[in-house]
């Protein structure tokens, strides 16, 4: 690992061009599948090695252990993990504030660079990382691709917009003044991301992090820690300097409640479910002894997204969209469409076609990339399954609705029709390969009813009308709005992802805005000549 003096030369000529999105891979061609299928022959032969905590670049070792399993084969040990606890939270400040006394005085350039460096080694290794989430988290190919694609785009996207944030220039300059304004960093950061963008996430929300010039201490998920810890041996080589991002998996009720609660923890950086993420901001609001700040939260903390499919929608286009928001990576996003909103005149012929689509659905191992794959852990399939018997009594199962064979954590792909608005399972969030669907009157119910939970992330709506498309966009209130194509995928530049209400502080990861969240307006007014 580079010392925080080491030279960090830069590349940004090379990444110079306009941004554009990372290629996904065509699986169709034989030489792209047998090469994924060799890397995951590869990184299986490196399953159940042993991970460190670094801390000021140190590693360390702790007497308990988190062992990462694999969700299709839980007898399959991915990775052990040191357990960071209480006493490894000072030694984890302190490495990161003084890292930051000298990362914060590093040029916009060496570090936008540092990024672009990062970017140019993962591309390298695309299937590798690919293939670690096959096992980590049960990710399909192409999930698994997508997840990596986006943490390339972040590499890219947030190095450039540094830069630019960096050129800032005030529309008024005051005579005999040189006026100007600077996005300096913050401090220490917590960034805690979730397991099911265990690449993406995590990395986006520190390289937004690091590329404004703070420090971080990561606190990965304990069901998806080696994802992470490979990203910071790749953080590693790129020349990071030592402590700018600290690794500390670790239970969030000891090590995370700490850090969230240390007074010199300037900001936290979070994804995942609402519960979590109100301690936190609850927490964080809360002034410690010898804390000087506001403590800054940056929150994504899920949804109950919905797809509206209006009378005269393209019912063909409409159920592929439904199927795929509410299936990919097992219904296991954030932006997952849990509820399909469909018109009464449309609704046995949408429930018809629907039934035969996730029909054909293939269960099985992602290391031979079937469509759906097993829930992340054995708690989660428990809760999901405890749903779809409530379902069975609040509405009626038109398909799946029963765990699938296997050792792993399958649950067949499910879809309960007539389950009436208000009810438990069109409120709450489920986190899994379960979809309800809703009878609406028209069009004006069918917004009522989307807009009516607590949440507010993503949503769609297919319609062959301009002036509906025109009033969802003005009144479906979500942070995310798709028209005729389905609710998940968003992309870096072009979606900018984070929604209303309970679903958190609308950050729009992957956005123009995104990395004012990370740093703070310092404006300078110098008198001249």
């Amino acid at each position: 690992m580079a010392t925080l003096e080491a030279p960090v030369r830069p590349r940004v000529s090379l990444h110079s061009g306009p941004f554009v999105t990372e290629p996904f891979f065509d699986f169709r061609n034989e030489d792209n599948a047998r090469k994924m299928r060799a890397t995951i022959a590869k990184v299986r032969g490196q399953l159940g090695r042993e991970y460190d905590l670094i801390i000021g670049g140190k590693r360390v070792k702790t007497a308990e252990k988190i062992k990462s399993l694999n969700p299709a084969k839980p007898s399959e040990i991915v990775g052990i993990h040191q357990k960071a606890g209480k006493e490894q939270v000072e030694p984890a400040m302190k490495a990161a504030l003084a890292a930051f006394e000298s990362w914060r005085s590093t040029t916009v350039e060496e570090r936008a660079s540092l990024l672009f460096r990062v970017g140019d080694l993962l591309r390298q290794r695309k299937m590798e990382f690919m293939a670690w989430m096959v096992f980590e988290v049960s990710k399909n190919w192409a999930e698994a691709d997508a997840d990596v694609s986006e943490t390339l785009d972040f590499c890219e996207f947030y190095a450039r917009e540094a830069l630019r944030l960096a050129k800032t220039q005030l529309p008024i300059q005051l005579p005999g003044e040189r006026d100007t304004l600077t996005y300096i960093p913050l401090g220490v950061g917590a960034v805690i991301p979730p397991w099911n963008f265990p690449c993406a996430i995590m990395a986006g929300m520190t390289l937004a992090s690091i590329v404004s010039g703070n420090t971080v201490i990561l606190k990965p998920s304990s069901d998806s820690p080696t994802i992470a810890a490979k990203f910071i041996e790749l953080l590693e080589e790129a020349g990071m300097p030592e402590g700018v991002v600290n690794f500390c998996p670790g239970a969030g009720a000891s090590f995370g409640d700490a850090i969230v609660a240390h007074p010199k923890t300037r900001y936290i950086a979070f994804t995942g479910s609402r519960e979590v993420g109100l301690r936190i901001n609850q927490v964080a609001a809360n002034q410690a002894p010898g804390q000087i700040w506001i403590k800054r939260t940056i929150l994504e903390m899920g949804g109950k997204d919905a797809i509206v499919v209006d009378a005269d929608a393209d019912v063909d286009s409409a159920v592929e969209g439904v199927a795929q928001a509410a299936f990919g990576f097992q219904g296991q996003k954030c932006s997952a469409c849990s509820r399909a909103i469909v018109d009464e005149r449309i609704y046995d012929k949408f429930l018809e076609q629907l039934k035969a689509r996730v029909e054909k659905i293939q269960i099985g191992d992602p290391t031979e990339n079937a469509n759906l794959a097993a829930v992340i852990n054995e708690s989660s399939m428990k809760t999901i399954l405890q749903y779809i018997e409530q379902g069975k009594k609040d509405g009626r199962i038109l398909t799946g609705g029963e765990r699938a064979p296997g050792e792993g954590y399958f649950i067949q792909p499910t879809v309960i029709a007539d389950i009436p608005p208000k009810s438990k399972l069109e409120q709450e969030e489920i986190f899994g390969p379960v979809l309800v669907v809703i009878k609406a009157r028209g069009f004006d119910h069918a917004l009522e009813i989307a807009n009516d939970t607590e949440f507010g992330l993503t949503g769609a709506v297919y319609t062959s009308s301009r002036d509906k498309a025109e009033r969802a966009i003005r009144d479906f209130h979500v942070g995310n709005l798709y028209i005729n194509r389905k609710c998940t995928g968003a992309m870096v530049g072009a979606h900018p992802f984070g929604g209303f209400n309970m679903s958190g502080t609308d950050s729009k990861s992957g956005g123009p805005d995104y990395l004012y969240l990370f740093t703070q307006a310092k404006a300078v007014g110098e008198k001249i000549g």
